[in-house]
């Protein structure tokens, strides 16, 4: 799962209405259940940030090729406790569905968690195709470079803002 920072918003705020709407959770506050994803997915970021950081900071060190990358990445993931790569949808809904049953925000939820997790898990969907055809069109451009290296870096983010102006978002 590839979650961008601006798409935070806008899926917090889709996942809300719609399991208002299907009558899955009841709540007074929908702003604040907004804001109650919103803080599980900016911390995913936060903590995705960090593991990223310190997989290429230990293949530097120990002079591994970023043929490793992702495997390192993986390790060190599940040492801060969290998922990335395929399972970090799976990981991240969990999260939010623990939040849903500690918020004095969610008055009453009707369902099985197994189904907050699938109503959310279309609207994820959704949003993250569309990110996934811009990314795809991204790393074409960029294959000429090797992932996970400080050109990587500066390049993905070059050619991502080029992108978002193209598009207008």
């Amino acid at each position: 799962m590839r979650l961008q920072s601006a798409k935070v918003q806008p899926i917090s705020k889709e996942c809300v209405k719609a399991l208002i709407a299907a009558g899955d959770i009841e709540t007074d506050a929908p702003g604040e259940v907004e804001k109650d994803i919103v803080a599980v997915l900016n911390a995913f970021l936060t903590e995705e940030r960090k593991v990223n950081e310190k997989a290429k900071d230990l293949l530097a060190q120990t002079g591994r090729g970023m043929d490793q990358y992702g495997r390192v990445r993986e390790q060190i993931a599940e040492s801060h406790g969290i998922k990335v790569g395929d399972e970090a949808l799976d990981y991240v809904l969990d999260q939010i569905v623990m939040t849903f049953h500690n918020s004095p925000s969610v008055d009453e939820i009707f369902v099985e968690d197994v189904e907050l997790r699938r109503a959310m898990a279309r609207v994820f969907k959704k949003h993250l195709a569309d990110a996934s055809e811009v990314e795809l069109e991204i790393r074409a451009q960029l294959k000429h470079v090797q992932e996970g290296t400080q050109l990587w870096d500066i390049e993905y983010a070059r050619v991502s803002e080029q992108f978002r102006k193209r598009r207008g978002t």
